[in-house]
């Protein structure tokens, strides 16, 4: 007898280890931060606890050639993570947004629609910045399943957990579930959101 694993969901880790990279992206977040009223507007209006550029700016990479290095870079490794998925299809980046998220700021669980893949790079996490929780799709369909073990293997969980570090990039699979839980980090924490369609 033998067990099999069907319909996987992967999830890309790398680590971006550009010291000076991830310098020229901080700075331009903290200056879009300073000076983007629509976003700062938008941000305010729709009770977000810092600042992010996700209804305001679209033309990042062509704006700041910094955004412009860590689009090559993105494109790169999801080009890479496609090959894992064994997609025929070479994704394209469709948006890509900033965000300075305060203290214990959080996003509530959501999904990406209109995308293939989605990701976050982070640029800043200081200790207690808010981890992000990956939920199994499959869990609105399990209505009578047990809970698991707290010992049980990741790829049994319902709910994957991260925390964030510097230069981490991690890419899913855009109808994967996910949030931002609220940190306790009094530094904020910068991170660089995108969609691949």
């Amino acid at each position: 007898m033998a067990t099999r694993s069907l319909f996987v969901t992967n999830l890309y880790e790398a680590d971006i280890a550009d010291g000076a990279l991830l310098d020229e992206l901080a700075h331009s977040i903290r200056s879009l931060a300073a000076d983007d009223r629509a976003g700062i507007g938008w941000s305010r209006d729709h009770g977000y606890k810092g600042y992010t550029s996700y209804a305001s700016l679209d033309d990042l990479p062509v704006r700041d050639p910094a955004f412009g290095d860590l689009k090559r870079l993105l494109t790169r490794h999801a080009s890479a993570f496609a090959t894992d998925l064994a997609w025929n299809h070479k994704p394209k980046l469709d948006s890509l947004w900033v965000n300075l998220l305060k203290g214990s700021g959080h996003h509530s669980g959501h999904i990406h629609p209109h995308s293939i893949l989605s990701g976050t790079f982070y640029v800043e996490a200081p200790p207690g910045s808010g981890a992000i929780r990956f939920e199994d799709p499959r869990l609105g369909l399990m209505m009578a399943a047990p809970q698991r073990r707290d010992d049980a293997p990741e790829p049994l969980q319902s709910f994957v957990t991260i925390n964030p570090r510097p230069g981490m990039l991690l890419l899913w699979e855009s109808f994967l579930r996910h949030e931002v839980l609220p940190g306790t980090a009094k530094a904020e924490r910068l991170s660089i959101s995108f969609n691949f369609a």
